[in-house]
């Protein structure tokens, strides 16, 4: 075991032999944390958090009340391989989330990138990569295997079927229920959930106004046009495009294996 000098840990609190916990952790009540759990320094824990598992927490973490991280994957096919499951940097895990680690058949590791907020009650299964400076609502559920990119929305009780992929700066709204890929950019909202639009209240907030314009321009020929959208999106790559967040965008939709769920008023 390795517990730094600066840490402030509950008498309460169990730690097993060989976790290791960095400078200035603050560990409340009846914690409990696992052999295999780095903890880095800054991490605070509220009471009553269990942490299992091969599980590594970078600085600045902040973890509610009931949290549940690194417990064995909700997989059938699990059969307890070596597995990890590991934060970045100033996450807030609020109550009552769990978040289990890799399997074999995902390659082993459930990745949680930086400056997320993960609301009460939200599930994140094995085998998840999740980017940074993304907002997971209240009871969000995720599948396995999912991807998500950066600064994404995910609204309150909204699941996201297995396998699925969500583009950077993509919002889902609350309640819906999403079983196909989300380009960047967009906004998707139903049961089952198409998309709607673009996200314009994010890209508003973290794009120049020419940035969206172009965006826009290829959000209505890829989503209005009457060829098929993957065709579209080649068509739009092969004509030179040079703007990143438009190549972005088509890159996804030719990439993807699930299919973008949307309806056209001319339908193709």
């Amino acid at each position: 075991m390795s517990i730094a000098t600066s840490a402030k840990i509950a008498q309460t609190a169990i730690i097993e032999e060989g976790a290791v916990i960095g400078e200035n952790v603050e560990i409340g009540h009846y914690c409990v944390i696992g052999k295999d759990v780095k903890i880095g320094k800054d991490c605070k824990l509220y009471n009553n958090v269990t942490i299992l598992g091969n599980t590594t927490l970078g600085e600045g973490n902040e973890i509610f009340p009931n949290a549940t991280l690194g417990t064995k994957p909700q997989d059938l096919k699990y059969h307890d391989e070596p597995n990890e499951l590991i934060f970045g940097n100033y996450n807030k895990i609020r109550e009552f989330t769990m978040i289990n680690p890799g399997t074999e058949g995902g390659g082993g590791k459930t990745i949680i990138g930086s400056n997320n907020l993960l609301m009460a009650y939200v599930h994140i299964a094995h085998d998840c990569i999740i980017g940074d400076s993304c907002i997971l609502a209240n009871g969000a559920t995720l599948g396995g295997h999912i991807v998500l990119g950066n600064y994404i929305n995910i609204g309150g009780l909204t699941p996201i079927h297995q396998f699925v992929k969500v583009g950077d700066y993509a919002m889902i709204a609350g309640a819906s229920a999403l079983s196909q890929d989300i380009p960047p950019f967009c906004m998707a909202e139903g049961n089952r959930a198409v998309v709607r639009g673009l996200n314009l209240h994010r890209l508003r907030k973290n794009f120049e106004h020419h940035q969206v314009d172009k965006i826009h321009n290829a959000y209505k020929r890829l989503f209005f046009g009457n060829a098929p959208i993957k065709e579209i999106a080649k068509e739009i790559l092969d004509e030179g495009v040079k703007d990143s967040n438009v190549q972005k965008m088509c890159e996804f939709i030719i990439q993807s294996t699930r299919g973008i769920p949307f309806t056209r008023k001319n339908n193709e």
